[in-house]
């Protein structure tokens, strides 16, 4: 089942942006230096790490890289009588060969046909800085979005699921943007929501803008070019439930018509292109929260990059602990343990136990999604509901790790930084 994006009527603050100095557009900027004096005793916070993105580099023409998205195709309204068929044709997305991937909308045939691209299953993130720079199509009846589904989409039917909209604009608002949530109890035409007008009020067709969301376990605030302008937390759901502790995947979309935007009318006009320059996670919102350290075992030995090596694939073991780089984790508010600049990975995104723990590129999958167990002080991967320990459950210099079933024993402790 689709989710049912019903959006019949909406009642929205809108937030004019205050006149102030923003962040960039690439990477959220942590405060201003403090004096001398100050620096010494509250040291300024680390900037946020990149943990993936799509800069969407590559020839003219070419599809979407396919390690990270999923292109849903058909037509049938989408749950809100929209008017397109979403295609996989290079005449609706593709790069351009300047670094952006281009949406295009078209009138073809007596009907429309656009795309929709998701990263379900390939890039799934939880939690920091999520964002987008985009140059947003305009029209009556067009309805460009940057959103999120929850990772367990469909097998948690919407709206239990959880979605986030990033960024939402419909045509005949074209200095205003839409951030929501829907979630069990809020959703369709009843969500959690609030607007974004354009400072001078001019249409964010005109040019490129940042979409962004800081996004925290009890806590997700939207920001556009850096000018944060909503936060709602776990309180603001009514008493319903908040169901943002999971990984989300992204979409990208250009629908035609629907119940909340309308439909085209003669001023409308064809094709329609939404214009992506990049996607992009950091480990944390708007910069630092993140712990660097040693990660080690209930007996004390450490948890080992094999080799110190940097290529994909490389073991993860026990060894004792020595202190070089190989044996530094950065445990990310993301979800990631890092070392060497890579992740901490289940082989193939594999959930059987026994299934081994390796370094591999940061990718948002959930492979790379790890949670500390309160009390048990396991470290469990949610995509496989397994917990990390030593092979054999031997907890040697030289050990391998792998997933297995969670118990609670000494083996499954770690102590993180």
């Amino acid at each position: 089942m689709r989710p049912t994006r019903h959006r019949s009527t909406r009642t929205a603050v809108v937030a004019a942006a205050a006149l102030s100095l923003v962040l960039t557009a690439s990477v959220a900027a942590s405060a201003a230096p403090p004096d001398a004096g100050a620096a010494a005793a509250e040291p300024q916070a680390a900037a946020a790490a990149l943990t993936w993105s799509d800069e969407f580099d590559g020839p003219a023409g070419s599809a979407p890289n396919a390690a990270y998205w999923n292109h849903e195709t058909g037509g049938g309204g989408w749950g809100n009588n929209e008017l397109q068929t979403y295609v996989n044709s290079r005449n609706n997305s593709a790069l351009d060969g300047n670094g952006n991937l281009v949406i295009t909308a078209r009138q073809e045939g007596g009907g429309y046909t656009s795309a929709r691209l998701t990263t379900k299953g390939k890039v799934q993130p939880q939690y920091g800085r999520l964002e987008a720079r985009i140059k947003i199509p305009r029209g009556q009846g067009i309805w460009p979005a940057f959103w999120m589904l929850g990772g367990q989409f469909p097998g948690t039917p919407w709206p239990d699921a959880g979605e986030i909209d990033i960024m939402e604009n419909i045509g005949r608002e074209p200095h205003i943007v839409h951030g929501t949530l829907h979630g069990p109890g809020y959703f369709g035409g009843n969500p959690i929501t609030g607007s974004y007008m354009h400072p001078q009020g001019w249409s964010f067709a005109d040019d490129f803008h940042t979409f962004a969301i800081d996004w925290s376990p009890n806590s997700i605030t939207w920001l556009v070019d850096g000018v944060a302008y909503q936060t709602f937390t776990s309180a603001d759901t009514r008493g319903n439930p908040w169901v943002y502790n999971q990984p989300f995947f992204f979409i990208l979309n250009v629908a035609v018509g629907g119940n909340w935007p309308g439909y085209p009318d003669g001023s409308t006009q064809f094709p329609q292109q939404m214009v992506v320059d990049y996607v992009r996670v950091y480990d944390s919102p708007g910069g630092g929260g993140s712990r660097t350290g040693r990660i080690t075992a209930s007996n004390g030995i450490c948890l080992d990059v094999a080799g110190a090596a940097t290529a994909n694939g490389t073991p993860i073991q026990l060894a004792n602990c020595n202190n070089n780089a190989a044996q530094q984790w950065t445990v990310g508010t993301d979800g990631t343990v890092r070392a060497l600049g890579k992740c901490l990975d289940v082989a193939g995104g594999g959930t059987a136990a026994g299934t081994r723990v390796q370094l591999w590129d940061c990718n948002g999958t959930g492979a790379q999604q790890w949670a500390a167990v309160s009390g048990s002080q396991a470290l469990r991967n949610p995509q496989s509901g397994r917990c990390l320990q030593p092979v054999g459950r031997v907890q040697n210099d030289g050990t391998r790790t792998e997933i297995a079933n969670c118990d609670g024993s000494t083996v499954q402790r770690w102590t993180l930084p």
